[in-house]
C-alpha cells in the first residue's frame, strides 16, 4: 500500500482522490500553479507545492518531470494522474 500520494490534477478531481487516499490511511500531496492558488484542492492536501510558471497553469500540470521532481520531493510513493 502507498503511504503518500501526489495528486496531478486539480478540482473536483482531485478533492475525489484525496478523499480515496484519506479512506486508505494515505497521506496527499496536491501540485498547484500561481493562478490556482487559493483553489480548494490546494487547501484539502496535507501538503501543496507550487509547480509551473505564472501565466501558463495548464503547461504545468502537463509537465511530467516538474511533478516528478515534486514527487521525490515530497516522498511521495505514489503519482496519481486523475483520470
Amino acid at each position: 500500500m502507498f503511504s503518500k500520494i501526489l495528486v496531478a490534477n486539480r478540482g473536483e478531481i482531485a478533492i475525489r482522490a484525496f478523499r480515496a487516499a484519506y479512506e486508505l490511511g494515505a497521506k496527499t500531496v496536491a501540485v498547484f500553479p500561481y493562478e490556482d492558488r487559493n483553489s480548494i484542492h490546494r487547501q484539502k492536501a496535507d501538503e501543496a507545492y507550487r509547480i509551473g510558471e505564472e501565466g501558463h497553469p495548464v503547461r504545468a500540470y502537463l509537465d511530467v518531470e516538474e511533478i516528478v521532481r515534486v514527487a521525490k520531493e515530497s516522498g511521495a510513493d505514489a503519482i496519481y494522474p486523475g483520470y
